[in-house]
């Protein structure tokens, strides 16, 4: 277990793995910085991670029936509060559960719970307050679209307890994480269908390759403290082996999707749409081969950069609309 020395930093309240001179330490009122960090919200890569598969599920559920309307800009807008508000909530709620765990290793010590900023009294109305919000944004959208936000709840409340009981708890985070594909495909369609399931099950294939990736920043410290990871389940040996197999697999399965979505004969739009998994699998690439599992900076940097990698798929989904 690394030993931690406070830094001036630290000792402000400020989260060790936080963006330096993030908009939460800097211009947030003082009052809301705790709350705000039990949130993420100076660490913006998760809501982006969580956002991105909504925008794939709405984008190709727009080309699978060619309809483009005005309530599929509320649907964007809608996503992206809704992923910030639900990522806080969920973030929360993993704080919470793992407030032990936390306080024993060196990168989440400084976190609000555990460096004792915030309760887990405050820390539970602060997820419900959350959590009520979003539930605002998500009765405005079809029936279908509700019930599966309702259902969303479920993998969200059980995934910071995977940890304990598997080593693939990174497959958990894929479940929560990418549900967005199946929600916003249906808030627009009115229906789930088989290609947003399957552009799910790419979402978690990516999500194991990204989440692997973090997770072998604290993987000592999960061996001595009992936690269960990908990262310590592969090794340092193996690993590179799985994130190609997970890289294949997001671009083969995002693929299947596309195919199953696009509408037949519209073979200039079938091209674009599959650019998408293409060069996506290109960035995931470039992530591999840049891979240093003992640099714990450049494994920060590497699923960081994956917000890029999955705003790829968006453009080229988008640009799909007009071809």
């Amino acid at each position: 277990m690394t030993e931690r020395d406070d830094t001036p930093e630290q000792e402000a309240g400020m989260v060790a793995d936080a963006v330096k001179g993030n908009w939460v330490d800097t211009l947030a009122p003082e009052w809301t910085r705790p709350y705000l960090r039990l949130s993420r919200a100076d660490r913006p890569i998760g809501t982006w991670l969580l956002l991105l598969p909504c925008w794939w599920g709405l984008l190709l559920s727009m080309v699978n029936n060619g309809q483009v309307g005005w309530f599929d800009a509320w649907i964007f807008v809608g996503c992206g509060i809704g992923a910030f508000l639900m990522r806080g909530a969920g973030c929360t709620w993993n704080d919470i559960t793992d407030r032990e765990f936390d306080g024993s290793v060196a990168r989440t010590a400084s976190r609000p719970i555990p460096s004792g900023q915030v309760t887990v009294k405050q820390a539970l109305v602060w997820a419900a307050i959350q959590c009520l919000i979003s539930l605002c944004i998500l009765i405005t959208f079809p029936p279908m679209a509700i019930a599966l936000g309702v259902i969303a709840l479920v993998p969200v409340a059980i995934y910071p307890f995977a940890k304990r009981f598997t080593w693939w708890p990174q497959a958990f985070l894929g479940i929560a994480f990418n549900w967005g594909a199946l929600l916003a495909w249906t808030a627009h369609s009115g229906r789930l269908e088989a290609p947003a399931v399957v552009l799910y099950l790419a979402g978690m294939a990516w999500t194991l390759f990204y989440d692997t990736i973090y997770a072998h920043q604290d993987k000592e410290d999960d061996a001595l403290i009992g936690v269960k990871s990908t990262a310590r389940l592969f090794g340092d040996k193996d690993t590179p082996k799985w994130l190609a197999r997970f890289l294949v697999a997001t671009v083969a399965i995002m693929g299947i999707a596309i195919v199953a979505a696009a509408p037949d004969g519209e073979i200039l739009q079938m091209v674009v749409l599959l650019c998408g998994p293409w060069a996506m699998g290109w960035h995931m690439l470039w992530q591999l081969r840049r891979l240093k599992l003992d640099d714990t900076d450049r494994l920060l940097s590497l699923f960081r950069s994956n917000r890029d990698a999955g705003l790829i798929p968006v453009l080229f989904f988008a640009a799909a609309l007009f071809a």
